[in-house]
């Protein structure tokens, strides 16, 4: 499963991420993706950190790379509620994965970054008037997103990641 470039096309990109969602409440899949991470982590064992391939993320490199798109979302939140169409950074998801995470941290480490982060976004998101999903900051390389889009595009993100980590260990030596 491999989805659109989000730089060379980011509409294809963000759609696909939506699809991945489809009708479920993003709120939903995002706190059911708390479980899900910390369950991967338990069954994958001794095996999180072994690539499937040279290039390949291994389990615990999806998963930091979950972990570091959630802060990067926190922030993005914050700026979009709290000032007028914000411009938005990229990330290069390699470049912090290899410098960032390499070697490979304890999946504990990871996880007491990214649960109370996710907690706080969900408590965010929760919080935050309807009508203040619709402000929007502007992402470097896909223009004009919503809080809302990006909140959508998160729980995409999760789906889409947690399936990758699924497939890396079906695939561990």
């Amino acid at each position: 499963m491999h989805s659109p470039d989000s730089v060379s096309e980011p509409k294809a990109y963000q759609d696909y991420l939506i699809g991945l969602v489809g009708d479920d409440d993003p709120a939903k899949v995002q706190a059911d993706a708390l479980g899900l991470v910390r369950d991967l982590v338990a069954r994958a064992g001794s095996a999180a950190a072994a690539r499937p391939e040279e290039g390949e993320w291994s389990v615990l490199e999806c998963i930091a790379h979950i972990v570091d798109a959630e802060l990067v979302a926190a922030a993005r939140y914050r700026w979009i509620l709290a000032h007028d169409e914000p411009p938005l950074i990229g990330f290069d998801q390699d470049r912090w994965v290899d410098r960032l995470h390499a070697p490979v941290e304890n999946a504990e480490d990871l996880l007491g970054l990214f649960e109370p982060l996710r907690q706080a976004n969900l408590a965010l998101w929760a919080r935050t008037p309807v009508e203040d999903r619709d402000r929007f900051g502007v992402h470097a390389e896909r223009g004009p997103e919503s809080y809302g889009l990006l909140f959508t595009m998160i729980a995409g993100h999760d789906r889409f990641h947690l399936a990758q980590a699924e497939r890396a260990l079906a695939r561990a030596p």
